[in-house]
């Protein structure tokens, strides 16, 4: 038989998970134009592109441009999209083992982190990550619900998805109105009487996650004032000592944006983001069973004896009146059928992207992406960075003979698999007649698109 990856035997690669890094699998493979290499890429979800589609703001449209690159590997005639198709379920990895060389895992951190406090349990706390799921359409989220009757909300965490959140739920319906954000989210806010959002940080605004784009839209709401507490937007002695020693322009620009909010005079907008630094949650309130609040500390900010910057409680608490808390500290893995996981860090373990054991030896054929493989850490464009590097150890591997034996090593025998497996699995074909009605139904109303919320209805379009 003809040495893989020559055009007589190509070599077979799976990857599970159609968001950013399987995309960027996809173009790392492709870069090498002496490989012959068939790919499939799987996604549980009948379309593609992950959080591209499901996580980045619907008012961050040029955030999204990004999938036109996607669409430029889907459309090669090497590459398959099977949407709708799910890996644990519809396949297991004996079957990938028996029709793929390699398989690749790029499943993202689809969870996140709790709090670990008191009163979590409450009615009304609920993940950052749900909310946007729910606004973005997301059809395992589409029939959540969330109590926007109340008037105060807080946002646990200042990174760039608390402050989408916070961006949400502050703009004005006809702000709104110019997205694709989900019909059923766009219905809700409509009728929202959510006046005062707070952001809570646990460090100081030389901290703060965020980043400088983001810090500066909150400033330019119609229907928000945006202000910080005066005590609370001045840098500490120990971070100004820190960023001389260590310039950062971001945080410089943060550090401007916070300082000028602080100053701003509250002018009677509709509604008011406060931003506040140095708390910490300690408790959710409850009243009857539901939200009414959380018990704040207040922190510090010290140095460690490695130089580290954390912050620790002064020993002085308030109470925050809020309805509807939010925590949005970090997104996280969750584990992969038969494939070793690290649930410290919520991720597959690996090394350089090759699935290891917990001895730290490298699992024959299995490697990893994405968020699952380093941790939710990075922009959209880190993922191709990370992917390359998987990329380059499957293509060592594969010269070095480290690959699955497969049984069925061939295009039509995977699909008939799949067919067989699940009927109602969506082709890149498909998903394009999808779009395109998403996109004509959002020119109807001028907006991008609207997004088909349940499955059943983009089936109905196939036909199905």
């Amino acid at each position: 038989m003809s040495d893989i990856g020559s055009t007589a035997n190509p070599l077979r690669v799976a990857i599970i998970g159609a968001g950013p890094a399987g995309f960027y699998t996809i173009s790392n493979f492709l870069k090498y134009k002496e490989l012959s290499v068939e790919i499939d890429l799987y996604d549980r979800l009948p379309t593609p592109y992950g959080l591209v589609r499901a996580g980045v703001a619907p008012d961050h449209q040029k955030d999204k441009s990004v999938t036109r690159a996607y669409a430029k590997s889907a459309e090669q005639p090497n590459v398959r999209f099977y949407g709708n198709v799910e890996y644990g379920k519809h396949l297991q990895l004996e079957d990938l083992q028996a029709h793929y060389h390699q398989v690749i895992f790029t499943s993202g951190a689809p969870t996140d982190r709790d709090l670990g406090i008191p009163g979590e349990a409450l009615q009304g706390c609920h993940s950052a990550t749900d909310f946007v799921a729910w606004y973005n359409g997301h059809p395992d989220f589409a029939d959540h619900q969330f109590d926007l009757s109340q008037e105060s909300v807080a946002i646990v965490g200042v990174g760039n998805v608390a402050m989408d959140v916070a961006r949400i739920l502050c703009k004005s319906y006809a702000e709104l109105a110019e997205t694709d954000i989900a019909d059923h989210a766009l219905a809700a806010l409509k009728e929202s009487r959510v006046k005062r959002v707070f952001l809570l940080g646990r460090r100081g605004p030389a901290q703060a996650a965020f980043t400088p784009p983001e810090i500066k839209e909150l400033g330019e709401l119609e229907e928000a004032d945006v202000t910080v507490p005066a005590d609370e937007a001045r840098v500490d002695a120990i971070s100004q000592q820190y960023l001389a020693d260590n310039p950062d322009k971001n945080v410089e620009k943060n550090i401007g944006f916070i300082t000028e909010y602080s100053q701003r005079v509250i002018t009677g907008k509709r509604k008011c983001l406060t931003l506040r630094f140095l708390v910490s949650p300690t408790e959710v309130i409850g009243h009857e069973g539901h939200v009414a609040g959380l018990k704040l500390a207040k922190n510090e900010i010290y140095a460690t004896a490695e130089g580290d910057i954390r912050p620790r409680a002064t020993g002085s608490e308030e109470v925050l009146e809020a309805g509807l808390v939010f925590r949005s500290v970090g997104y996280q893995g969750v584990p992969v059928a038969k494939i070793p996981f690290d649930e410290r860090k919520g991720t597959i373990r690996n090394i350089e992207g090759r699935v290891v054991d917990e001895a730290g030896q490298a699992l024959t054929g299995l490697y990893t992406a994405g968020w699952i493989k380093r941790g939710p850490t990075g922009v959209i464009g880190t993922n191709k960075t990370c992917a390359q590097e998987t990329v380059a150890r499957m293509v060592e591997d594969l010269a070095a003979g480290r690959c699955f034996k497969p049984v069925a090593p061939d295009v039509a025998a995977a699909r008939a698999l799949v067919q067989e497996r699940q009927p109602e699995m969506v082709t890149y074909a498909d998903w394009q007649k999808i779009d395109a009605a998403e996109i004509a139904k959002g020119e109807v109303q001028q907006r991008p698109r609207v997004k088909f919320t349940r499955i059943r209805d983009m089936l109905a379009i196939l036909g199905n």
